[in-house]
């Protein structure tokens, strides 16, 4: 059986569940969750308009709640995923 081919975006991948992406790599120690709260049809097509960033750490001893290190809402998902990338670079970094 043939892998699944994972879209990658600057070098860490991106996974779509539903109305959820979550960027990055589950064990590193910082994931993007990037949850897509509203969207607009333009030409038959569905696009993403409000979508919320959240920076979250991956270990699972600690509370869900607590996971959330940053988090904003951005309009588009370009602009999401901006941000989202440099969260995460600057996050894995150490920065």
């Amino acid at each position: 059986m043939p892998k699944k081919d994972i879209l990658n975006y600057k070098g860490f991948p991106l996974i779509r569940n539903g109305n959820v992406l979550y960027y990055g790599n589950i064990t590193d120690k910082y994931i993007i969750m990037l949850q897509i709260l509203g969207s607009k049809t333009v030409q038959d097509l569905d696009v993403s308009e409000k979508i919320a960033v959240q920076l979250q750490l991956t270990d699972p001893d600690v509370k869900t709640r607590d996971r959330i290190v940053k988090k904003t809402e951005k309009v588009g998902l370009y602009e999401a995923l901006d941000v989202a990338s440099i969260w995460l670079e600057r996050s894995l970094a150490g920065k």
